[in-house]
């Protein structure tokens, strides 16, 4: 597991947790320059995602490794977090927790998919499948990358990094973090004195997604966003411009 540390060193910490079968350069990289300019950025590459080998074990002992390095480089606290798609899960986790502290947790338009151990199972079954099988097939391969980039307005050159992400690290791994994410549950009516929760909400993802953020955080502050799930990170400018501002606003806020 990785940690590295870059952008302006006077800065408000930030720390950046990927979603599913990503590391950081390939999830925040079109935003990654940007970032660096304002805020000490704190990006995370997972077991089995850093390139060491490792493998992916379970949600609950990768937030205790997050929470250890916050603890001994950092004296136990962030100014904020975001986490993208799943690396929210991280987030939430780091707030319920309390072992840390962080001032801003922002939730980058995450499903917060919680379930009991069978439907993980079946899920991961159905799911990882979709994640790895086009790798291998030229034909799949390029029938995904015409979809990613019609779905989500990706240009050619962001759905070859998406898809090469996808392609490297192993089946194992991705799987393990999949599942487990589903079995890693938040409470509802989560409240921690001087932590101050946002959510990016993506409304093409659909309403559910909205009432689940109010269930699970108490007086969460929503932005909403006219895009799919995690648009402003696929280079799309109408996005990202937004975001990154409503990201700055968040970190303002006392």
């Amino acid at each position: 597991m990785t940690f590295t540390e870059m952008g302006l060193i006077t800065g408000k910490t930030l720390m950046l947790l990927p979603g599913t079968a990503c590391d950081y350069q390939t999830n925040f990289g079109t935003v990654l320059d940007r970032l660096a300019e304002k805020y000490h950025l704190i990006c995370v590459n997972y077991d089995g995602f850093d390139g060491s080998g490792a493998v992916f074990s379970d949600m609950i002992t990768v937030t205790e490794k997050i929470e250890k390095y916050i603890k001994e480089k950092h004296g136990g606290h962030l100014d904020g977090a975001i986490g993208s798609s799943l690396g929210s899960s991280f987030v939430g986790q780091l707030i319920q927790r309390e072992n840390v502290h962080i001032d801003h947790g922002i939730f980058g338009s995450p499903d917060l998919d919680q379930s009991g151990r069978l439907s993980a199972w079946l899920q991961s079954k159905l799911v990882v499948p979709l994640l790895v099988g086009f790798t291998k097939n030229e034909k799949k391969k390029a029938k995904t990358k015409e979809k990613l980039k019609s779905f989500f307005e990706m240009s050619d050159e962001t759905a070859d990094r998406f898809m090469e992400c996808f392609a490297r690290f192993s089946p194992e791994s991705i799987r393990n973090e999949y599942y487990t994410d589903l079995l890693t549950w938040l409470r509802d009516d989560i409240h921690v004195a001087n932590t101050r929760v946002h959510f990016i909400y993506a409304n093409k993802m659909g309403e559910k997604y909205l009432k689940r953020y109010k269930k699970y955080f108490r007086d969460p502050e929503i932005r909403e966003f006219d895009m799919q799930h995690e648009q402003w990170l696929f280079g799309g400018e109408q996005y990202t411009v937004p975001v990154l501002k409503a990201i700055d606003e968040f970190m303002e806020t006392v």
